[in-house]
């Protein structure tokens, strides 16, 4: 059985007027379906940087990948386009950040964010994402 996710030799360079910072160096893993990964290392040492990566969040400049592969259901999404990525990114693969009080948008409601999401990821009409939001926000409490 083929991995979910795999990383094979990742290299992501940010490209500074120091010089070349090599962020993410060789790093490979694969995540089989149903599975939970942790990646932890000492601060700095990339952990961020390479789920940027697998992303495509990375800003560029000044960052870019450089080499490797990172494949979804077999799909090098190194090589899609945007748009391509954009459909991947928050419908299949998600990333929950580090600082929260940047996850969420503190001028609009979280029904709004939530409602949103599900329309542009789900494709559900806003009625109907609007019940799930409602749904979703009385689960949490």
């Amino acid at each position: 059985m083929s991995a979910l996710l795999e990383i094979e030799d990742l290299r992501t360079h940010f490209f500074t007027s120091a010089g070349v910072v090599k962020a993410v160096n060789g790093i490979s893993y694969d995540v089989q379906e149903g599975e939970t990964v942790a990646i932890v290392g000492e601060s700095g040492c990339g952990k961020s940087v390479s789920a940027l990566s697998v992303l495509g969040l990375i800003p560029n400049p000044p960052g870019r990948i450089v080499g490797g592969a990172i494949r979804f259901l077999g799909d090098d999404l190194i090589r899609l386009d945007d748009l391509q990525i954009r459909n991947i990114r928050g419908r299949q693969i998600g990333m929950i950040f580090q600082e929260p009080m940047t996850s969420l948008n503190p001028v609009l409601t979280i029904g709004l964010q939530l409602t949103e999401t599900m329309e542009h990821h789900l494709g559900m009409d806003r009625a109907d994402a609007e019940r799930k939001a409602v749904e979703y926000l009385r689960l949490v409490g």
